[in-house]
């Protein structure tokens, strides 16, 4: 399900011209119709230099998805773009300007009219202004909440946002509900509730359990000695790791008693 789900993803524009811009280098210098064209006084092989650089790239790529959180094909992907791209950038000026320059101009022109896709299924999500919009509704004791802080500019946080919008199409009552709070935004949130928001952060996204108003869990969590323990955001660890479904099952009993009572006062 999840394959043919990513699958139907990378028919979208947006994917298939950005491999396509991520290959383009190798392609060219390895077809031999193309680089005889292109590079008529130079042998068809990639030379010690681009293989180094072309080295690299697979390093940067593997480091930066892991910390990002990447857990699809499609997560992967959307997150070496920007370095595939910039290899493929530095191999074309390295190869001649005059293919540089235009490569270059393609890559902004493709991020002006082709922006990433966006998670647009079904959700029930509640966007929070700030902190203090968030505490108002924490004071209603008989709502559990799951609360996803993010940024919108952070690749994990965008890598989970689909996984927290189906988890909340598929388990929000009228009292277990979810929400976000965007601490890129609101920094003031960010420091209230002990999360780095900077470009570097390993705590974005958090995600918060509260019940009864007060926090009971979250996820990526400090051990005993303050060490941030590292979490995966994909649907199957956050519902192992939140208990969802026996908190879905709990919230809902005690929603049909609490209809009950009213019916039978």
């Amino acid at each position: 399900m999840s394959l043919n789900s990513d699958l139907r993803q990378l028919m979208k524009p947006y994917y298939w011209i950005n491999i396509l811009l991520s290959i383009s280098y190798v392609t060219s210098k390895r077809t031999s119709i193309i680089c005889n064209f292109l590079f008529p006084d130079v042998d068809c092989e990639l030379d010690s230099r681009e293989t180094e650089i072309l080295f690299f790239l697979i390093i940067v790529v593997m480091l930066r998805t892991r910390k990002a959180g990447s857990v699809t094909m499609v997560n992967y992907l959307s997150s070496s773009f920007v370095y595939t791209k910039i290899a493929n950038l530095i191999l074309w000026l390295y190869a001649d300007i005059r293919y540089g320059l235009p490569y270059g101009a393609l890559i902004i022109l493709c991020a002006l009219l082709l922006p990433e896709p966006t998670y647009s299924g079904p959700e029930h999500i509640i966007y929070f202004r700030g902190p203090q919009s968030l505490d108002e509704e924490l004071k209603r004791h008989k709502t559990t909440w799951l609360v996803c802080l993010y940024a919108a500019w952070h690749p994990a946080c965008v890598n989970f946002a689909p996984v927290f919008a189906e988890l909340s199409a598929s388990y929000s009552l009228e009292n277990l509900k979810f929400g976000k709070l965007d601490v890129g935004r609101y920094p003031e949130a960010a420091a209230k509730y002990r999360v780095q928001d900077g470009p570097t952060s390993r705590q974005l996204p958090t995600v918060l359990l509260f019940s009864e108003g007060q926090e009971k869990l979250r996820k990526p969590h400090a051990d005993h000695t303050g060490k941030l323990q590292k979490f995966l955001f994909s649907k199957d660890n956050m519902k192992a790791a939140f208990d969802i479904d026996d908190l879905y099952q709990e919230c809902k009993e005690k929603l049909s008693a609490a209809k009950n009572n009213k019916k039978t006062e």
